[in-house]
């Protein structure tokens, strides 16, 4: 059964540095949802934050409605794929993946079943005997994904998994990544800052910068409506210019000077205006994708 992550209100600081600022989130069960942003931006220290390698300084973070934030590493049920992929070069494929179920003392006779299930789950089966020098780039990130997913844990964690792939096999494991999120039904947290990877896997996205979420919503949405200036040039390109919005008998229309364009996709209702929509000649800057010509 997959769970749910909220996370209201964390803090992380190191010494007077504070680097996310007040977050919440809450990622629904069995989505894949993909924290996105620039370098520095605070999403790989909030993906250590969930999985407990990273402390946290104020706010809760529950799993299926339980409190996570003093309860070790080992006890989170979790499961991650790093950027290096942290395989174990003097073991094989199948003792790789085995390692967390010896850890986690699954008896003997089962152990070999349950790495040859997920295995094939992974599409690696026939490379079971191998050692990791013996593979490539992207059969290494599918014998780190299948050493996360055998344990069997409630929530998946990948910073940047695909980082170390060339352009082809990046797209490939992306793929196949997703293919098998959807298979298992497992929560997972993905962290980028490649937003056309976040655009092709994602279920919903958000968009971080400094250290504060930007916008949350699907990949479509974030692309189509974007929250901000920050979030429409991060994700895809967009051409900015400078007009005035107003309101022509209830109709609101952007004024570039020379031309005119009605937008009807603006609300000038009361509940337009509370979300910050204001048609009474106020200056605002236009976003055009570059297809929108």
């Amino acid at each position: 059964m997959s769970v749910s992550i909220d996370i209201d209100n964390v803090v992380k600081k190191y010494g007077d540095n504070t680097v996310i600022k007040g977050l919440s989130l809450h990622i629904r069960p069995g989505e894949f949802f993909t924290l996105l942003g620039p370098s520095g931006c605070g999403k790989t220290t909030l993906l250590r934050m969930i999985i407990g390698f990273n402390s946290i300084e104020g706010g809760t973070i529950q799993v299926d409605g339980t409190v996570i934030n003093d309860i070790p590493v080992n006890k989170r049920n979790m499961g991650m794929v790093f950027q290096n992929y942290a395989i174990f070069p003097h073991m094989s494929v199948a003792q790789n993946v085995a390692f967390g179920l010896k850890q986690r003392n699954v008896p003997r006779d089962k152990v070999d079943g349950m790495v040859d299930e997920i295995l094939k789950v992974v599409k690696i089966d026939h490379l079971k005997k191998r050692m990791p020098t013996q593979l490539s780039g992207g059969q290494q990130q599918r014998v780190a994904l299948a050493r996360a997913i055998v344990i069997h844990p409630q929530v998946l964690l990948m910073d940047e998994p695909l980082s170390n792939l060339d352009a082809k096999l990046r797209v490939e494991m992306r793929n196949a990544i997703k293919h098998i999120q959807q298979q298992i039904g497992i929560t997972t947290v993905y962290v980028t800052h490649d937003q056309e990877e976040a655009l092709a896997v994602s279920d919903r996205i958000a968009v971080m910068h400094d250290g504060v979420i930007q916008q949350v919503g699907s990949p479509k949405s974030i692309y189509q409506r974007p929250a901000n200036r920050f979030v429409s040039n991060f994700i895809g390109l967009s051409n900015f210019f400078k007009a005035t919005l107003r309101n022509e008998g209830g109709r609101p229309v952007v004024d570039f000077g020379s031309y005119r364009e009605a937008m009807d996709n603006l609300d000038l209702s009361a509940a337009g205006k509370a979300s910050g929509v204001q048609a009474d000649g106020s200056a605002v800057t236009v976003a055009v994708r570059p297809e929108e010509f």
